[in-house]
This record gives structure tokens, sequence and C-alpha cells, in this order.
């Protein structure tokens, strides 16, 4: 993984201009970690007061802690997004709060891996209420308290599950069901000048790597030798993607997903993956935080 440009300068190195979201509050979920502590960092370098949200206190406070040490401006809330009173609760105080929320980026989520066989009721509907069910009320908490009336952008993260998701059936069918819910979003609340997309990232060296065990574990560092591009993605790269949805530059872009994946859908058996030489593929990680995870770390 390339070194970040910005760990000499110890600020994140955006791509976009600065203030690019400047006195705009957007919201992260999932903020806590990997992506969503990223895209925070990101937001708050273009001027964005970035509200956190995620259920481990912990590590919203360490990520708060990073963004202030960085200049940003934070806040955050501890809370399960499954739970609709404390969503409707933490949305009405964060609106009280900042007056308007300008954005949300629908990041938290979370499955574990196991065949459909094996997999029981309460687990099925514990990841699609956490994939699915938890954005949901996110999205509309916050249209019926602030967006509908001044307008806003969305953005979900979805997963590559678009050749389908063995092992992992129940994510699948929840990040499926969040990619409709964001074409039938975009369209009923586009009169209020609602816009909402979707990320769906494919394999990225993000701390969420480091959870899985077992023969998960093993294969991991084995992906890259299906993804076209030959390698993992990086958390800035999905970060950029994000914020690109959400600024004005996206004005016109509402109901879509887009996929930072580097065309591993689209790999095919017929025609063998050649490993790029070196030099040939760019890697983008402007995250002068990052960590790579473990699991990806060379071995002795």
């Amino acid at each position: 993984m390339n070194e970040s440009p910005s760990r000499s300068s110890g600020r994140y190195a955006s791509i976009f201009r600065p203030g690019l979201f400047a006195g705009q509050t957007i919201i992260v979920t999932g903020g806590g970690s990997g992506i969503g502590r990223c895209t925070a960092h990101e937001l708050a370098a273009l001027g964005a007061h970035v509200v956190l949200i995620g259920r481990t206190l912990e590590k919203l406070e360490r990520t708060a802690a990073e963004l202030r040490e960085d200049g940003g401006e934070v806040s955050f809330y501890s809370l399960d997004i499954r739970k609709e009173e404390l969503v409707a609760e933490t949305v009405g105080s964060i609106v009280q709060d900042r007056g308007r929320v300008h954005g949300l980026v629908n990041n938290a989520g979370g499955q574990f891996p196991a065949p459909l066989s094996a997999i029981s009721q309460r687990g099925f509907e514990t990841v699609v209420r956490t994939n699915l069910v938890g954005g949901f009320l996110m999205a509309r908490e916050l249209y019926n308290q602030t967006m509908e009336k001044h307008g806003g952008a969305i953005v979900n993260i979805v997963a590559d599950m678009w050749r389908s998701m063995p092992g992992m059936g129940h994510s699948g069918a929840a990040r499926a069901g969040m990619v409709n819910f964001t074409q039938t979003a975009a369209v009923e609340w586009a009169h209020s000048g609602v816009r909402v997309n979707a990320i769906a990232p494919g394999w990225i060296a993000s701390s969420g790597l480091d959870t899985y065990s077992g023969a998960v574990k093993a294969m991991i560092p084995q992906l890259k030798k299906s993804v076209p591009l030959g390698r993992l993605g990086t958390e800035a790269e999905v970060a950029a993607a994000i914020c690109f949805l959400l600024s004005e530059a996206a004005a016109f872009i509402s109901g879509s997903t887009l996929r930072v994946d580097g065309a591993a859908p689209n790999a095919s058996l017929i025609w063998p993956i050649q490993p790029p030489e070196d030099g040939q593929v760019q890697t983008y990680n402007g995250f002068h935080r990052a960590v790579t995870p473990k699991v990806l770390e060379p071995e002795d």
C-alpha cells in the first residue's frame, strides 16, 4: 500500500478545493473507524462540521479527538441506529444544535461470514436491520426533520454484491435492498431538493478486514488476485467518491450507485486476470492517519 502523500504535513491531502463544505453539517454513521473515520477526516478537512454516530463511544471519542487535533469541527452521538425512537431523538438534537443538516453518509454496517443454511432468523434479521433498516431510519428522520424543507444530499454505503454474495447472503440481501431504497428515495424526495445516491466499495484495505478470522482471514491477502487492477482499494478512494456525491459537482446525480471496486465484478473466467506491472496502476491515499490492516501486513 502506498504511503499517504500527506503524512509529512500532518494534513489530509484531499483532491477537492479547500473549503468545499465550509458552513455545512454532515453526519457520518459508523464514523468511529474504517471508511467512516476516513470520510469524516476528509469532510472536516474540507470545512464541514462533522457529526459522528456509532455504537462504540470509545471509537467516537478517539476519532473526534483526531479531528479536533487536525483543526476540524466535530460532535458525536453514541446510539444504535436500529432503534427508531433513539434515531428520531438524536436527529432532533442534531437539528436543534446545528439548525440544518446538509448531508448524511449512511456508512454504519456489519455482517458475519456464514452460509445461508447456517444463518438463524435472528442472525439474518440483525444484519438486515443493521445494513438496511438503520440506514432507512436515519435517512427518513433527516428528511422529515430538516431536508424536506432545506434539501440535502444522502450517500448510502452498500457493497459489491452484483454477482451474489456467497457466505454473506444476509448482507447481500440488505445491500441490494439499500440500492433500491436509494433509487426510490431519489424519486420521492427530489421535489424537496434532496439527492440520494449510493457508493458500493469493493475490497478495501480498511480496519474492518481485521474483524474476520479463520478461513475468511486467510483468504483476505489473496483477494487482490481477483481484482483486474491488481490491488485492494484505499479508504481514501472511497471517501473521495463520497465527497464527490455530496458536493455541488454532483448536483444532477441522484438515484445512482457508484462502484469503487477496481472492476472486480467484471472479472471473467474466460479472460484471465493479468497482474499489472509495477508503476502501471495508480493509487490514491490522501489520508494522513491511514493504518494498514494487520491482516495485510507482510509476514516476518
